[in-house]
């Protein structure tokens, strides 16, 4: 039997829709779509039909039945690499896997005094604005100056939180060089209830991007699985439908043409990895400076080489792909008022689109 204080200590209490049965780092943009393996058993040849909730709660310690039941609601139990619910009646050599949203901590997250842009905070939940280039949870390398380890910091004089305990904490995630806005859960219920809602796809989320070229339409809806790409691990893409990739919808709302590069409004139905990343590039308009997807390159525009000269300077004004979380809207876990945030563009992007919008006015002159 593994030793371990409770299941709640180890599984979090759900597992919103852009991370289940994904198998990597959303952007609703998230560094860290991918679910985690925590625990792994196989069942043995003889083992007798037995439903998977009390087949895990006889091999985790001090486990609550209900907390299977509401960890395999959530997606977080899988077997044979699916997700499945309680009642699932395990068989011979079956593998059954707990999996969470976020690697297991092997090592003591270290509070570090990182700033943060504090939204709102309240006894339930913190609403911050993540500047582009943090990371958001230690692991793959990154073992300090994360967001993590910023929260670290700023609780630690909070007694009733655990930076380690995945019941509280980060909701949701974006990637390491989109900024925006997150929501942390202070308490275990907290998170249940906002969980809840980015699963059942109440939550408002907008993002806003500089991305090349002019969408036509000037409106529209994206609907294309997203997976893994078979020909470049550090990638998704988009899949007809089937069984590859998982089913993902992003609408996207023009809002200024700029010579060469539009300013869009991305809203989230679903919230894949990299999701806006990868659809705007499906539809040919790559998010400007996003260089994992083709976007640092010279995509539009004219031959001469006071035009490179010209974006690659706009690169420097914005090293990493123009894309924000703007707002953020959730109905609150314990009052059950409805929320809504929203965070200005960074300098780095209201800096670029001035410097586009100053050349597009000068072609019109």
């Amino acid at each position: 039997m593994i030793s371990t204080d409770d299941i709640e200590k180890n599984v979090v209490d759900y597992v919103p829709d852009e991370l289940v049965g994904a198998d990597s780092a959303v952007d609703g943009d998230d560094d860290g779509g991918e679910l985690y393996e925590h625990f792994r058993f196989v069942a043995d040849k003889g083992q007798e039909l037995l439903r998977v909730d009390k087949f895990l709660v006889a091999r985790l310690q001090k486990s609550s039945r209900n907390r299977v039941q509401q960890a395999a609601e959530a997606g977080c139990i899988l077997v044979n690499g699916k997700a499945v619910k309680s009642n699932y009646r395990v068989k011979p050599l079956d593998v059954v896997q707990v999996v969470m949203d976020r690697p297991r901590y092997e090592f003591e997250i270290i509070a570090e005094d990182i700033p943060l842009d504090i939204v709102y905070e309240d006894d339930d939940l913190l609403v911050v604005n993540k500047p582009a280039g943090l990371v958001v949870h230690p692991g793959h390398g990154n073992y300090h100056g994360t967001l993590v380890n910023a929260l670290a910091w700023h609780f630690r004089n909070t007694p009733d939180y655990d930076v380690d305990d995945p019941r509280m904490g980060l909701v949701h995630r974006i990637d390491k060089d989109t900024s925006g806005l997150l929501v942390v859960a202070k308490t275990p219920d907290a998170k249940t209830a906002l969980g809840r809602q980015f699963f059942e796809k109440t939550t408002k989320r907008e993002y806003m991007a500089v991305v090349w070229g002019a969408p036509d339409p000037a409106d529209g809806r994206i609907e294309g699985n997203i997976g893994r790409n078979p020909k470049d691990r550090l990638q998704m893409a988009v899949f007809p439908d089937g069984d590859q990739g998982k089913h993902a919808v992003t609408h996207y709302y023009t809002q200024q043409t700029l010579a060469y590069v539009s300013v869009v409004k991305c809203v989230l139905e679903t919230g894949r990895t990299h999701q806006i990343r990868v659809h705007m590039k499906h539809i040919g308009h790559p998010l400007f400076n996003d260089a994992r997807y083709g976007g640092d390159a010279v995509l539009r525009g004219v031959g001469s080489g006071s035009y490179r000269q010209f974006v690659a300077h706009c690169r420097e004004l914005c090293p990493r792909q123009a894309l924000h979380a703007r707002t953020l809207g959730f109905v609150h876990p314990r009052t059950g008022q409805e929320m809504f945030f929203s965070a200005p563009l960074p300098s780095d992007m209201e800096a670029l689109i001035k410097r586009w919008a100053d050349y597009a006015g000068g072609l019109s002159v």
